[in-house]
This record gives structure tokens, sequence and C-alpha cells, in this order.
């Protein structure tokens, strides 16, 4: 098919064995074992000048863009394995990305020395294509879109307190006695799906789910202020386990209910399509799923 494009683009069969590095005959002997195969003549050929026959211009066409689809397809290979370069510009919610991803891109950016990173925190759902970029990890049910959705781990949560409020005002054994202790609570914005959560909590254990009205004086919009003040005594709280993970295993704070199973949140990593032949973006999805799975 390239050598019979040839002949047609270059106006000759010796013009076209120049270019392809082919003699005059072996351009010969590929048309005609390409019209044996089609049981058709593309050419007309005469001492003087050769001419398309009908099929022969059809044919052509349709050759040219199978070819541009070779052409594109080997060039995706050879983006697969170019090395990955440039600004990855990435959006997460802020207390998985300040606790988790951004520890984890310090691995990601010393294996790929030419990556450049911008990372936006923010619990705002950002329109990838609108503001540029390549991708984001959210949290919660996603809305239908054309957007490709990996899955990761879950986002799950612990019910905490402090060492020093738990001598002062007792260890809450059952979902019940969380009523009559100080519990900090998490200032959801509007219409998000877990603005349920900031004065009820809900738990499953052996009789099934419970839903625990709590109350407390103190409200904060903050993952990190919400553990500021767990950790100074200020009340019971439920936080994200990425974020008091390494509080509990150092006995700042101490996990309570153990029994029972609090809500987890799904999480996913999103991206368009089109950027995903980018080698920086094929990279990092590799290797978040490698890190978050």
């Amino acid at each position: 098919m390239t050598v019979f494009v040839r002949v047609v683009e270059s106006g000759s069969m010796t013009a076209a064995g120049e270019q392809c590095g082919l003699s005059t005959t072996m351009v010969g002997n590929h048309l005609r074992a390409l019209e044996k195969r089609l049981g058709m003549s593309l050419l007309r050929r005469t001492t003087r000048r050769q001419s398309l026959t009908e099929f022969g211009a059809v044919y052509y066409q349709r050759c040219v863009e199978v070819l541009g689809l070779v052409e594109d397809s080997e060039r995706l290979a050879e983006q697969a394995q170019a090395t990955p370069h440039g600004t990855l510009r990435l959006t997460a919610p802020p207390t998985f990305g300040a606790e988790c991803l951004m520890p984890a891109m310090a691995d990601y950016l010393s294996r790929y020395p030419d990556v450049k990173l911008d990372l936006v925190l923010t619990d705002r759902l950002v329109d990838l294509v609108e503001e540029g970029f390549d991708a984001a990890i959210r949290l919660g049910t996603l809305d239908a879109s054309r957007l490709i959705a990996r899955p990761l781990m879950d986002y799950g949560l612990t019910i905490c307190a402090s060492p020093a409020y738990l001598k002062q005002h007792g260890w809450p054994e059952q979902p019940e006695e969380l009523s009559r202790h100080e519990c900090l609570s998490f200032a959801y914005p509007a219409g998000t799906e877990w603005r349920w959560t900031e004065k009820r909590w809900r738990l499953s254990g052996p009789e099934g789910e419970i839903s625990i009205e709590i109350s407390g004086r103190v409200m904060v919009n903050s993952a990190q202020g919400l553990r500021q003040a767990a950790l100074s005594g200020m009340g019971i709280v439920m936080l994200p386990n990425v974020l008091v993970w390494q509080d509990l295993q150092q006995g700042k704070l101490v996990k309570l209910l153990g029994r029972y199973q609090l809500p987890t949140r799904s999480m996913h990593l999103v991206y368009s399509q089109d950027r995903y032949r980018s080698p920086k973006l094929r990279s990092f999805v590799d290797f978040a799923l490698e890190a978050f799975r």
C-alpha cells in the first residue's frame, strides 16, 4: 500500500522506487501483487504515462487513511516509550492531598526528574478540561461524565480522642454514650453528600446500623483544625484514617469504639482520555494505582 501511494504521488514507478529504496522492477512487482490480491486494476499504464483507474482512485484515498492510522499507532508507541516530562497538573482533596499524595509524590518525582508538579488541594469540583488539569483524585459518588475513573482505596474514618480528654471525661464503650460527650464536628460545605455527618454519626455493629446525634461546642471546616482540637483534649472527633494514623501509633490519640465500622467514601483517580497519550499522565496513573489501590 505504501509503494502504491508513492507511485501515485510521485507520478512514476522510478521515482517511487527511489523514495522507497526499491528498484523499479520491485515496485512493479509490489503493484502487481496488490492488484492480484484485490482482483482489480489500480493503474492504467502506457509507454508515456500512467493514471488511476476508477477503483484505483477510491482505493488510493483509503490507503492514505489507513497508512495515516498506522503512523498514528506507531507514534503512540513512541510516546509510550518516551521519558515523561513537562508540568503535571493535579488536584486532590486537601486532607488526602497533604497527608498521602504529597509525600508519595517525592518518590514519583525522583523517578521522573523531568516532570514538574503543580498540585492544587481543594474540595471544589474542578473542571479538568476547562481549567487545564491532567488528573484529579475525587472522593464520594462520581457524576456521569466522559472522564476515565480508576478506583483507588476507600477513604475511611476513625473515632478517637486524646488520653487527657478520656482521663477527664471517661471512655465511651457504646455508641449511645457519645451523646453525653463533647464531640468535635466538621462543617461540610453546603450540598456535600456528607453534610449529614455534622451533628449525627453513623456506625455499624452487631445490632446493625446506628445513628447517633452528637453535641459539642466546636465545629470546624478544616480536618487539620479538628485534629489539633482533639490533640488539645477538646473532645472526641471522627477524622480520616490518613490524618490520624500516626497520632494513634504514637499514643497522642486513642481509637474508640473499635468494634464498630464507620462509613467510608469511595475514591477515584479521574482523567480525560485525550490526555492519556501524554507520557507524564500515563506514568502518574500507573504510579497512583500502585501507591493507592
